[in-house]
């Protein structure tokens, strides 16, 4: 009965969609405030009827309930709880109700929780968020329906994709949805300036709190998949420059780029256009990201789908949503004229340059993505594009850019001085030539350019501290009246500096691991050890044991340096007998410098010992410090008082407006 509930809660959801959608538009056309207003009951009322659909789809998990072809498919009682509540986003049809769950979500929060959003903005975003409903609504019941029942039901399920149980992969979804969906709120709102007619410094601040939001869960939720990859996988890398990887990572170039620009257009009210066209194609890219995981173009251990129906229902979704917008942009865009005037030399140019950059990284990514498929579809020609390409030309576009964000925040609005700028550096990048003069002794130019990464990290942690110092004027006032004005800096100005800081730190984890990394694979037996970056791995036992659902064959390491047993960690082969699949769970000594990585290999045929693979990753986990700083960087700024009231229009400017 449970299940029934959950799918006429579906259907509700897709007709209140429609009276969130169509309802108000007539209230436009006709010119009736009340109908337009329609529209934030029905949000609200359409998140509760999906969450009930959800919560019914939850208890057939957690009940183990095998009349549901989705448990069966996903699910076995012997597996931790857990994992049979990620078990029901560990699938095409359960992430996809997840998907419209946040969806809606976010609709209820714009409808409610935003009180100084004008109603007409309000109105027209959340017509835009129940057309992205109804269009979402209709994929799940039509081609994913969660809610299959089999007769008869069989007395156990087939269990979880063993890779996918894992505490950081129960999270790591949710968080990218979040990063996803959230970008269709700043989509809406685009849409609705659009339509609208108007974009001013008021909407840009209405809108930025939904993009700080979007960019942070997809910055936590991409650093969380990377985490998962590097101590779950046993590959002992934590970025492969997998196609569905990148799929994540082109809407975070363009999340990023928009969360700049969008300060420019509250400030200023400049680049409106170019915000506005930012803020499409992220969403534009989060759902080309949907179409490459869930249409079977890509094979990969993060894909969800292999149906080339819903492929094409989602290729349908991605030309309706994206086609009809950047239609009406073609229409209302040039219409949305800016009298901000700026020099060369400015704050609103370090962003513009900002921009440019990281959009070109997003468009460099896309076509080594997607250029092997275009190939094969229309050649049959296979080729494979993997890290060089990357590498050569993602890597390169990323250096002016970093070394250009501590400038950024310390240059005027409308005209900048950069000689003056550049003083107020000097201290930075005294202190910076240091460090990589050291980090340059210190490993020897042992392996690559690891002390130029090092030093760059460097600039960027202690450029976002100059930041803060010229803010306070530490040094220049007196030292009771730097701590007032720290206590009055506005919390965005905190977010900011941690974020670069953040972006900095994982500079400096990325250049350790990639250029100081040492591994080496030894068959080693019961005392016997290997050596490898100035530590020494003992095997002292190997055994078996059985967990809830799987048997694994493990080996107890002792870690040494200078003789010394620093750790005990364990390696294990884990085999799920009910899925028929290994996994490989790695033995980790982790400490604040770096990892020393241990995999279990097979067993020789021969009974000589183990096939043991060692690795030293210097450094590695300032990449996940790094992005923790950059998310936390990005809540700070979501709780700025600024993002609670509306920003006043200016008085002496012609605001640019159209009827519609």
């Amino acid at each position: 009965m449970m299940l029934e509930l959950g799918h006429f809660a579906l259907l509700l959801a897709l007709a209140l969609a429609m009276v969130q959608t169509f309802v108000p538009v007539w209230g436009f056309a006709r010119g009736q405030a009340q109908l337009c207003a329609v529209a934030a009951p029905a949000a609200l009322a359409q998140f509760i009827c999906v969450g009930i659909s959800f919560l019914a789809l939850v208890v057939a998990f957690l009940s183990s309930d095998f009349s549901v072809a989705l448990v069966v498919d996903n699910s076995h009682t012997a597996k931790p709880w857990l994992y049979k509540l990620s078990g029901v986003w560990g699938n095409h049809e359960g992430s996809m109700l997840l998907w419209v769950l946040i969806l809606a979500g976010f609709g209820a929060l714009v409808a409610y929780g935003t009180r100084a959003l004008p109603d007409d903005l309000k109105s027209r975003a959340l017509v835009v968020q129940g057309l992205i409903g109804i269009v979402f609504l209709l994929f799940v019941l039509l081609t994913s329906n969660p809610f299959l029942r089999l007769d008869p039901a069989p007395f156990e399920g087939l269990g979880l994709n063993p890779v996918l149980q894992d505490p950081a992969l129960a999270f790591h979804p949710p968080l990218l949805y979040m990063g996803y969906v959230g970008l269709s709120v700043s989509f809406a709102f685009a849409v609705a300036a659009l339509w609208r007619g108007e974009v001013n410094a008021a909407w840009a601040r209405f809108a930025r709190p939904w993009i700080l939001l979007s960019w942070s869960s997809l910055t936590l939720g991409i650093a969380l998949g990377s985490w998962w990859a590097y101590y779950e996988l046993g590959w002992g890398g934590w970025w492969f420059w997998d196609p569905v990887e990148n799929a994540s990572l082109m809407p975070w170039f363009v999340a990023t780029a928009l969360l700049h620009s969008a300060i420019v257009t509250e400030r200023r009210e400049g680049l409106k256009a170019w915000t506005v066209f930012l803020a499409m194609t992220a969403f534009a890219f989060s759902l080309l990201g949907t179409f490459l995981v869930r249409s079977g173009v890509l094979t990969s251990v993060h894909a969800f789908a292999n149906d080339p129906e819903r492929g094409v229902f989602i290729l349908a979704i991605l030309a309706l949503t994206v086609g009809g917008s950047f239609a009406l942009y073609a229409w209302r865009a040039p219409l949305l004229k800016s009298d901000a005037i700026f020099a060369p030399i400015s704050r609103e140019s370090a962003l513009l340059l900002n921009n440019l950059l990281l959009t070109v990284c997003a468009a460099t990514v896309l076509i080594g993505t997607l250029y092997p498929l275009l190939l094969e579809a229309v050649t049959g020609d296979v080729i494979s594009v993997g890290p060089p390409y990357f590498n050569s030309t993602v890597l390169p576009l990323s250096i002016p850019l970093l070394l250009a964000v501590p400038f950024g925040p310390l240059l005027a609005w409308k005209r900048g001085d950069l000689p003056g700028v550049s003083r107020r550096l000097m201290v930075v990048a005294g202190l910076t030539i240091l460090l990589m003069v050291i980090s340059f002794i210190l490993t020897r130019a042992s392996e690559g350019f690891a002390f130029l990464g090092i030093g760059l990290g460097t600039w960027l942690v202690l450029g976002a501290g100059q930041d803060l110092v010229d803010r306070i004027k530490l040094g220049r006032i007196p030292f009771g009246d730097s701590l007032s004005r720290a206590a009055g800096l506005p919390r965005g100005a905190y977010g900011t500096a941690l974020a670069h800081a953040g972006v900095g730190i994982m500079v400096i984890g990325i250049s350790g691991a990639g250029s100081l990394r040492t591994d080496t694979v030894e068959i080693l037996s019961p005392g016997t050890s290997l050596n490898l970056g100035g530590y020494e791995l003992r095997l002292e036992a190997t055994g078996a044991l059985e967990g809830p659902n799987y048997f694994s064959e493990y080996g107890d390491f002792a870690v040494l340096r200078n003789t010394r047993i620093v750790d005990r960690v364990r390696a294990e082969r884990r085999i799920y007998p009910n899925e028929g699949q290994a996994t490989t769970e790695v033995g980790l000594h982790a400490s604040l410098w770096g990892d020393f990585y241990v995999v279990l290999g097979e067993e020789q045929d021969d009974g000589s010992g183990w096939a043991v693979t060692a690795a030293s990753h210097p450094l590695v986990r300032w990449i996940w410090f790094g992005a923790l700083f950059m998310c936390l960087g990005g809540l700070i700024s979501l709780v700025d008082r600024r993002f609670r009231i509306g920003a006043p229009r200016p008085a002496r400017k012609k605001q640019t407006s159209v009827q519609s």
